[in-house]
C-alpha cells in the first residue's frame, strides 16, 4: 500500500517535469531529388501568361472556366463533407482539451417518504411519541474531480486530437484542390469535344460540298457513278463520328453540373456556345521535390496523421503507470424543510485522492501498445508512399504538358500543309490530272490531323491543370505543415 508522502512525492514530481511517457514525435527524413526531370522543358516552354498558385485556374485566361471553378468549390458535396469532418475533429479535439481540466457539477435532490406502520420498523416507531410517519429530505451539493495527469496520457491523447484536426483542416484544402482540378479539367474536356466536334462538322461540310460537285459532273456524264458512292461512302463516315463526340460532350457536361452540386442539364445552355480551348499558363514557380511537403494538402494530412499515431503510442504506454485524481464534495443536506438546508449544521463536504492502477493488466496494455505501434508503422509507410506518388504526379503531369505542348506545335503545321494539299488535290481532280482517290484520302488525313490536334490541344491544357493539382495548387498550407 502506497504511503500518503509517497502519493504526494509521485504526484508533484510528475507535475513539476510535466513528462509525457512515449516517443516524442519527430518527422520523418525523406530523401528526394533537387529537382523535376522535365522541369527545364516546362520553365522553357513559350505560354501566353505566367500564374502563381493561388488561383492558378484564372491564369487560363478563360473567365468561363473561372466562373464554373469558382461555383465548384462553393458548392460541391464532397467539399461539404470534407468541412463537416472540421467540426467532427474540433469536437473531438474539445474533448480532449477538457479532459485536462477539473470537471464539477452541481447535484440536488428533494425526497417524500411514508412510513408503514405495519413494518417491524414501523411497529416500533410508533410507539415513539410524536411519530411522523411522513418524512422529507434535502440536498445539494457541488462536486468537482480532476485527474492529474501525471505521465501525460491525457496529454498524449491531446496531441493525437490536435494532429487529427490539423489533417481534417489540410483534408479541405486537398479536397478544394481536387474540386478545382476536377472542375477546370471537364471543362477543358468540354471544350476539347466541342472544338472535335466542329472540325468534323467542317469536313461533313467540305464533303457534302465535294459529293454534289461530283453528283454535277455525274449528271453531266463527266464522273463515274463510283465516285459518286465513294464520295457518299467517305461522307457517311465522317458524319457517323459526330454523334459519337456529341455522346462524350453531354457526359462531360452531365459530370460537371453533378460537381457542382446541382441536376445534370442546369448548366448546358451556358455551355452550348462553342468556345476555344483554353490556353495552358505559363506556372510561375515549379519549386523543387522538397516543397511538396509543405504545399500538397494530401502530405500534409498524411504526415499529421502520422503524428497523431505516435502520439497514441505514448497514452497507451501511461496506462502501465498509475492514475490520481482529486475530487471534492461541498454541500448541504437536511431533512427537514424549515430553511435550515443551507445552515451550518447542515454542511457536508469530502475530499478524496483516487488512485486507479491496472495492475495485473500489463498484458491487454501490451497489445494496445502493439497495436499502437503498428499503426504508427502503416501510417509511416503510408506517408512515404505519398511523397513518391506525388513527385510522380508532377514528373508525369511536367512530362505531359511539355510533350503534349510539342505535339500540338507540330499538328498545326500539319494540318497547315494538309490543308494546303487537299485544296491543290481538289483543283487537280477538277483538272483531270488526280483522280477522287486522291481527293478523298486528303480530306481524310486533314480531318485526322484537324482532330489530332483538338485533342493535343486538350491534352495539353489539361496537363497544365494536373501540374497545378500534383504541385499542390498554393502555398497556404505551410503553417499546418510546420506545427
Amino acid at each position: 500500500m502506497l504511503s500518503k508522502r509517497t502519493l504526494v512525492v509521485l504526484i508533484s514530481t510528475g507535475l513539476m517535469a510535466g513528462c509525457a511517457v512515449g516517443p516524442d514525435y519527430q518527422r520523418p527524413v525523406v530523401s528526394l531529388s533537387d529537382g523535376f526531370l522535365d522541369q527545364t522543358a516546362v520553365d522553357d516552354r513559350p505560354a501566353h501568361a505566367q500564374v502563381e498558385f493561388a488561383n492558378w485556374w484564372s491564369g487560363f485566361g478563360d473567365p468561363q472556366l473561372t466562373h464554373f471553378v469558382t461555383l465548384a468549390l462553393e458548392q460541391n458535396l464532397d467539399l461539404a463533407q470534407a468541412t463537416a469532418r472540421i467540426t467532427q475533429a474540433r469536437a473531438g479535439l474539445g474533448v480532449a482539451n477538457s479532459a485536462l481540466l477539473p470537471s464539477g457539477s452541481i447535484s440536488g435532490q428533494m425526497g417524500r417518504g411514508y412510513q408503514s406502520v405495519e413494518t417491524p420498523l414501523g411497529q416500533m416507531l410508533n410507539a415513539t411519541p410524536d411519530f411522523d410517519r411522513y418524512g422529507n429530505s434535502y440536498e445539494a451539493n457541488l462536486v468537482a474531480s480532476w485527474e492529474l495527469d501525471v505521465f501525460g496520457g491525457l496529454r498524449r491523447d491531446h496531441e493525437a486530437a490536435l494532429a487529427e484536426y490539423q489533417a481534417s483542416k489540410a483534408g479541405v484544402s486537398a479536397t478544394r484542390l481536387a474540386v478545382a482540378a476536377q472542375a477546370a479539367d471537364i471543362y477543358i474536356t468540354i471544350r476539347g469535344l466541342q472544338t472535335r466536334i466542329a472540325v468534323a462538322r467542317q469536313q461533313v461540310q467540305t464533303q457534302e460540298e465535294l459529293l454534289d460537285t461530283i453528283e454535277l459532273l455525274y449528271g453531266q456524264g463527266l464522273a463515274a457513278e463510283l465516285q459518286v458512292h465513294q464520295a457518299s461512302g467517305a461522307l457517311a463516315q465522317v458524319r457517323a463520328s459526330v454523334p459519337v463526340l456529341e455522346t462524350g460532350l453531354e457526359v462531360a457536361m452531365n459530370a460537371l453540373d453533378v460537381l457542382l452540386g446541382s441536376q445534370p442539364g442546369t448548366h448546358r445552355a451556358e455551355l452550348a456556345k462553342a468556345e476555344a480551348i483554353p490556353a495552358a499558363p505559363q506556372i510561375a514557380v515549379i519549386g523543387t521535390p522538397g516543397d511538396l511537403l509543405r504545399r500538397r494538402p494530401d502530405l500534409i494530412v498524411a504526415e499529421r496523421r502520422l503524428a497523431a499515431t505516435n502520439a497514441r503510442i505514448g497514452a497507451a504506454i501511461a496506462e502501465y503507470y498509475p492514475k490520481f485524481s482529486l475530487s471534492g464534495l461541498i454541500g448541504s443536506a437536511t431533512s427537514v424543510s424549515d430553511g435550515s438546508l443551507f445552515s451550518s449544521g447542515a454542511s457536508q463536504m469530502s475530499g478524496v485522492l483516487g488512485l486507479r492502477w491496472r495492475l495485473f493488466d500489463f498484458a491487454r496494455i501490451d497489445a494496445q501498445i502493439d497495436l499502437a505501434k503498428g499503426q504508427e508503422a502503416e501510417q509511416l509507410a503510408a506517408y512515404r508512399l505519398a511523397v513518391l506518388r506525388a513527385t510522380e504526379d508532377v514528373e508525369n503531369a511536367l512530362s505531359a504538358l511539355a510533350k503534349r505542348e510539342e505535339q500540338a506545335h507540330l499538328l498545326e503545321m500539319g494540318v497547315n500543309s494538309l490543308s494546303r494539299a487537299r485544296q491543290a488535290s481538289f483543283a487537280s481532280y477538277q483538272q483531270g490530272v488526280v483522280s477522287l482517290i486522291e481527293v478523298l484520302q486528303a480530306d481524310e488525313n486533314l480531318l485526322r490531323a484537324s482532330d489530332a490536334k483538338a485533342q493535343a490541344q486538350t491534352e495539353s491544357a489539361r496537363a497544365a491543370v494536373a501540374a497545378f493539382k500534383a504541385l499542390g495548387g498554393s502555398s497556404t498550407h505551410q503553417s499546418l505543415a510546420s506545427n
